[in-house]
């Protein structure tokens, strides 16, 4: 690694270790609005257009998280590389093939802990994906699996990452 790019590094790692230090002694800090403490409670639900289905069928999955207005989290693809990304991992059933993740189109905003504009999703956001059965699947209920990590932050601090899971059920029917 050359000592450019070391340097670099560390300068990205102060910087965002410094997002979650404020310290107390700070002019005018008594006389701010507290900043939260703890991360937004983000609802993350996950549905199915059904909950059974047939061999050889393709289902779409839909997986929701709805983010407290003056929250946001960042998009699946920041534009700073020191921000965390929203990603969905897809867990299914052998032999389910399961498509490509579609993430909702981010906005770009400016926050007071950036200089530069941040790609980030607000209010509701959607997720997509296919499931397709093979035709010769074993009939009953099957999970799906879907872990989603994601960062939370308001307009002056960005809260430790997060990893939830909900899970889908669908019924394979002959």
């Amino acid at each position: 690694m050359t000592t450019e790019k070391l340097m670099r590094s560390l300068i990205q790692l102060l910087f965002v270790t410094s997002l979650f230090i404020q310290p107390a002694s700070a002019p005018g800090y008594a006389l701010a609005t507290p900043v939260p403490q703890s991360a937004p409670k983000i609802e993350l639900n996950g549905t199915l257009p059904s909950s059974k289905t047939q061999r050889g069928r393709v289902v779409r999955a839909t997986v929701v998280m709805n983010i407290p207005s003056g929250y946001h989290i960042n998009s699946n693809h920041p534009l700073e590389k020191f921000l965390i990304a929203t990603h969905a991992q897809v867990e299914a059933p052998k032999r389910i093939r399961v498509g490509p993740v579609g993430y909702p189109r981010a906005v770009l905003r400016k926050f007071k802990f950036s200089k530069n504009r941040v790609s980030v999703y607000e209010g509701r956001a959607t997720m997509t994906f296919n499931l397709t059965v093979p035709r010769n699947f074993a009939s009953g209920p099957m999970e799906v699996k879907v872990r989603v990590r994601y960062q939370s932050c308001n307009d002056e601090v960005c809260f430790p990452p997060q990893t939830r899971d909900v899970s889908l059920w669908l019924t394979i029917e002959g």
